[in-house]
């Protein structure tokens, strides 16, 4: 492995006029992309992901949390963007109205429970197609 070889190198000599290359230096023999991940790694990323998992960590703690363990930042960025326009609406008609009712509470309930559901629906359809590949 590169590592290795780098450690077999000769470190910084404390001579006077000698000085070998900084261990920090970047190495030639690796790409300069080696961190970015493939179409390919996405999908494999997703199929290793449990599906059932991904639904109910989007339905529990809510907001998408299950995109992040499927390692899917669109979604979640996504639905992170719905649900804060969901509650600035909420806040929104309630500042305009007065003193809020109850109904306007299970409106919003009901609102993000559906976010939820459907997230963790699509979540987990993406996994099962994911696997099924």
């Amino acid at each position: 492995m590169w590592w290795r070889q780098r450690q077999s190198e000769p470190t910084l000599a404390w001579h006077f006029a000698v000085a070998t290359p900084s261990p920090l230096a970047p190495d030639p023999r690796i790409p300069a992309n080696w961190n970015q991940p493939t179409a390919a790694d996405r999908r494999l990323a997703l199929a290793f992901a449990a599906p059932w998992l991904a639904a109910l960590l989007n339905v529990l703690p809510g907001l998408g949390a299950g995109y992040l363990y499927q390692r899917r930042w669109r979604p979640y960025w996504i639905t992170s963007a719905l649900s804060t326009s969901w509650f600035a609406l909420g806040a929104w008609l309630a500042q305009n109205r007065g003193a809020t009712q109850e109904s306007d509470r299970w409106v919003g309930l009901a609102g993000l429970v559906l976010l939820a559901l459907v997230t963790a629906a699509e979540a987990f359809l993406a996994g099962r197609r994911a696997r099924m590949d």
